[in-house]
């Protein structure tokens, strides 16, 4: 059977018949998948032994994972299946004429083959490699298959937001996982071993509960440490917020009609968050590859002393808390060097992975001049040529990618090593997503809105 028969016979969410679904339609299927979503992520593995993947936390919020329930892949299949067939198609290995209709279902044909597969080989590197171990006496197979059916699920809850829903479901069970866990952070009135705080003598693990009860047992140390990781996660958001929504706009016109023109906008933040996303990625598979390794008896990338790095590699590109260290008088220059060094990481990894996704992506000069000319717009005062609007262009491009990338990794950098409530990485992704989700509503769905709310939208 040729290929394209299987793509076009894959089972698909069916999309709605009318042109324009209502606001209250699209908030309908986004709170189920969103409900569905946070139920699915607490149903436990059965016949889960060992679960070594639950101290990768950084790990898990980019992935919209909670490791050793049934989303215990989260989103991971479908973002390496998306990034795989963007850098396939923008750097011109796999020509696949996007601008079509034949075309675009063939892209998302081979996205959702992609998917499934890299959910099988996911699923199959996590019980194999010792990552989620199934109990004595269960077959590691009954592990895949609840993983691979996480995997599928994830895969049409993705398609029921994309197709009925506000966004997507990638960016929304991203933002979901991030703002539940700061939420926990802050509220939660467990201690870190599950029980309540309240009468065991341990601190609870939400930090204004923990910053109350710290000034209830006049311990002014625990108290400062508490609230400077809130205030750390309020600063980060704003400052987030305020780069996002920065932006260079470029008068253009339309070259036929005279009078009429628009203003074609190129954010300061311009590879968005898929740098952040990226470099995150790579530094969690270091620490996972380095935990796996120290198993086998070959710690080339360092060591840990329980679930925290102890020396080597690994050590290093995990942030120290310095705002906690120098509230507690535990600082050392050692440490200050070690966050110089977690900081340059982050930093250079997000320029190196905004360049290259910009080359392959077809986000560079030359394809967006294209996108351009074929959509009849030119530069007001420039002759109608493509090399012009091309070298006009690269003017921009270029030095936003570059800035853009040290702001996201600056502003990541910084809310890991002041303690936020959780790392820079994702609330970067969660002020990301909500700010663009916020952007897509106010759009389209503002005077479909009850009243109180499209108030509340338009301040």
């Amino acid at each position: 059977m040729p290929l394209k028969d299987i793509i076009y016979n894959l089972p698909e969410v069916r999309p709605p018949l009318q042109k324009k679904l209502s606001f209250n339609e699209k908030l309908k299927w986004t709170l189920l998948m969103l409900v569905a979503f946070f139920i699915l992520s607490v149903i436990p593995l059965f016949g889960l032994g060992t679960n070594s993947l639950s101290q990768f936390q950084q790990l898990s919020i980019i992935l919209g994972a909670n490791f050793g329930s049934i989303m215990s892949l989260g989103i991971g299949p479908i973002v390496t299946a998306s990034i795989v067939l963007q850098l396939l198609t923008g750097s011109g290995i796999l020509k696949i004429d996007l601008s079509s209709h034949d075309g675009k279902r063939l892209f998302q044909g081979l996205q959702k083959i992609l998917a499934l597969f890299f959910t099988l080989f996911e699923a199959s590197i996590y019980v194999f490699m010792g990552g989620l171990a199934p109990a004595t006496g269960v077959s590691p197979f009954i592990l895949i298959a609840q993983l691979f059916l996480g995997g599928l699920l994830v895969i049409y809850m993705d398609e029921v937001v994309s197709k009925w829903g506000f966004g997507s479901g990638i960016s929304l069970f991203i933002a979901a996982g991030v703002s539940s866990q700061i939420f926990i952070r802050a509220f939660s009135p467990l201690t870190t071993t599950g029980q309540w705080a309240f009468g065991s003598g341990q601190p609870p693990v939400g930090a204004i509960l923990s910053f109350f009860t710290s000034l209830a047992n006049q311990d002014p140390t625990g108290a400062a440490v508490a609230i400077a990781g809130v205030i750390t996660t309020i600063v980060v958001f704003v400052v987030a917020v305020y780069v996002q929504a920065m932006k260079v706009e470029i008068p253009l016109s339309f070259g036929r009609i005279r009078g009429h023109g628009i203003r074609w906008p190129l954010k300061f933040i311009y590879t968005s968050n898929i740098p952040v996303i990226l470099i995150a990625a790579l530094l969690a598979n270091f620490q996972l590859w380095a935990r796996l390794l120290e198993q086998w008896g070959k710690p080339f990338l360092g060591t840990y002393a329980g679930n925290s790095p102890a020396t080597g590699f690994v050590l290093w590109i995990t942030p120290p808390n310095i705002i906690g260290s120098l509230i507690q008088g535990s600082f050392s220059f050692n440490m200050l060097a070690h966050a110089l060094f977690y900081a340059v990481v982050l930093i250079i990894g997000a320029i190196i992975f905004s360049i290259f996704w910009v080359q392959t992506s077809g986000m560079d000069a030359r394809s967006q001049a294209k996108q351009m000319m074929s959509s009849g717009l030119t530069i007001p005062g420039f002759r109608r040529d493509e090399r012009v609007l091309e070298k006009l262009l690269s003017r921009y491009i270029f030095p936003l990618t570059v800035m853009g990338a040290i702001a996201v990794g600056i502003i990541a950098a910084i809310a890991d090593l002041m303690g936020a409530l959780t790392n820079g990485t994702g609330i970067l992704l969660a002020v990301m997503i909500i700010y663009n989700l916020y952007e897509t509503i106010a759009q389209q769905h503002m005077m479909d809105m009850h009243p109180a709310l499209r108030k509340m939208m338009e301040h």
